[in-house]
C-alpha cells in the first residue's frame, strides 16, 4: 500500500511539474472561466435599453416635445438627432445607426387636439427580433403615458379610452420576427471564424511536430510568402463552406436575399482572410496542436458572445460593446445581415468593411513578425 502511495505520487509530482511547464495550457484552464464569468454575469443582456432612434418631425409642437420627451426618459430609447426624409431614415436603418426611426406626420397637432387619434409611424429594425421585441411593445404606454400632462382643461377628455394617437409600427426587414431570418446569415460567420482559425493554426502547428518546419525554414521564402501560400488554400476552402451555407439559408430555411452579391462576396472574402490571419499567428505561438485548438477556442467563445450572434449587441454595456468592436465577426454580422435582409449598399456597409481591413493588416502584420522571429 505504501509503495503503491509513493508510485501515485511520484506520477503527482510529474503532472503538476508538466502543468508547470505548459504554462499556456494552464492560463487558459484559469482564464476562460473568469472570462465566461465576466460576459455572462455583466456583459449579456437579453432585454436591451437606451436603443438609438432618431427622429422625423413634420409637425413640431408641444405636443409633439411631449411624445420625444417620454421617449427619451424611458430607458429603452435613446434619441440621438433628426431625419429630415424618409430617405435619409432608411439609410439609417439600414446602415444601423439607428433601431427606431420615429415619424410625425404634418397636421398631428391639430388631429390630436381635434381627438382624431392621428397616428404615429414607428419603423423598427427588425432584423434581430430579439433585440426591437421589448422596446416596441412598451411603445404605445410610453406614449400615452407621456401626452397625458397635455391633456388637461378642454382636452381631458381625450384621457379616456381609446387611446389618443394611433401607434402604427412597421418590423422592418423582418416583420414576422422570423428568428431564422437572423440566425442562419449569422450562423455564416460563426462557422467560418470557427473552421478558419482552427484549420490554419494546426496546419502550421502540424508542419513543427512533424519536422517539416525546418524544410520551410530552409527555403528560400520570405515570411509573406509561406504565409501567402499557406492562406490561400483554405480560402478556397471557406469559399465552398459560404456556398453551402447561402444555399441553404436561401432555399431551406427561405432567408432573403435582397442585396447585391458582390457586396456580400467582398465581406465574406475579407473575413476568411482576417480568420486565416488570425489562425497564422496563433500557430506561430502554440507548441502543439493541442494548445492551437486551445487558442482558437479563447478567441472563439468571446468573439461569440460580443458580437452580437447569440445576444443583443446593444444590449451590452459600453466596455463590452467596446471589445466587441475589436472582432471581425462584430462587423460580419452586419454586413451579412444588412446585405441579406435589408439590401444594404457599398456606403451603408463602409463602417464595417474597414475595421475587418485594419484588423487583417494588424493581424498579418503580428503573424509576419512572430514567424521571422522563428526563422532567426
Amino acid at each position: 500500500m505504501f509503495s503503491a502511495l509513493r508510485r501515485i505520487g511520484a506520477i503527482l509530482l510529474k503532472e503538476f511539474i508538466q502543468m508547470r511547464r505548459d504554462r499556456l495550457t494552464f492560463g487558459m484552464m484559469i482564464l476562460v472561466p473568469v472570462i465566461q464569468l465576466t460576459l455572462f454575469g455583466f456583459a449579456i443582456n437579453s432585454d436591451p435599453r437606451h436603443l438609438p432612434t432618431l427622429l422625423y418631425l413634420e409637425d413640431d409642437s408641444t405636443v409633439v416635445r411631449s411624445l420625444t420627451a417620454g421617449l427619451q426618459t424611458s430607458s429603452y430609447f435613446d434619441i440621438k438627432g433628426r431625419v429630415f426624409s424618409a430617405a435619409e431614415a432608411t439609410e439609417k436603418l439600414q446602415s444601423g445607426d439607428a433601431a427606431f426611426v420615429v415619424t410625425v406626420p404634418a397636421g398631428f397637432t391639430r388631429a390630436f387636439l381635434r381627438g382624431d387619434r392621428p397616428q404615429i409611424l414607428i419603423e423598427a429594425d427588425a432584423s434581430d427580433p430579439s433585440a426591437a421585441s421589448n422596446a416596441v411593445g412598451m411603445i404605445s404606454q410610453i406614449a400615452q403615458s407621456a401626452l397625458k400632462q397635455d391633456l388637461k382643461g378642454p382636452w381631458a377628455g381625450l384621457q379616456q379610452t381609446p387611446p389618443p394617437v394611433d401607434i402604427v409600427i412597421h418590423r422592418m426587414y423582418n416583420p414576422e420576427g422570423i428568428s431564422q431570418y437572423n440566425i442562419v446569415p449569422g450562423l455564416l460567420g460563426v462557422i467560418l471564424t470557427m473552421t478558419m482559425i482552427m484549420i490554419t493554426s494546426i496546419a502550421m502547428t502540424r508542419e513543427t511536430e512533424r519536422g517539416n518546419m525546418e524544410n520551410l525554414l530552409a527555403m528560400p521564402a520570405r515570411p509573406w510568402e509561406v504565409m501567402v501560400g499557406k492562406i490561400v488554400p483554405y480560402v478556397g476552402v471557406g469559399l465552398i463552406q459560404t456556398a453551402i451555407v447561402l444555399v441553404a439559408a436561401v432555399w431551406l430555411f427561405q432567408v432573403p436575399f435582397v442585396g447585391d452579391p458582390w457586396l456580400l462576396a467582398l465581406g465574406v472574402g475579407l473575413f476568411i482572410i482576417a480568420n486565416l490571419a488570425v489562425g497564422f499567428t496563433f500557430s506561430t505561438i502554440a507548441r502543439s496542436q493541442m494548445q492551437a485548438m486551445q487558442m482558437t477556442f479563447f478567441f472563439f467563445l468571446p468573439s461569440m458572445l460580443l458580437s452580437g450572434f447569440m445576444f443583443p449587441f446593444r444590449g451590452m454595456p459600453d466596455w463590452a460593446q467596446m471589445i466587441g468592436q475589436i472582432f471581425p465577426l462584430t462587423h460580419f454580422l452586419r454586413i451579412v445581415r444588412g446585405v441579406m435582409l435589408k439590401g444594404a449598399d457599398w456606403q451603408a456597409m463602409w463602417p464595417n468593411i474597414w475595421p475587418i481591413l485594419i484588423f487583417i493588416v494588424v493581424a498579418a502584420a503580428v503573424a509576419m513578425l512572430r514567424y521571422r522571429s522563428t526563422l532567426d
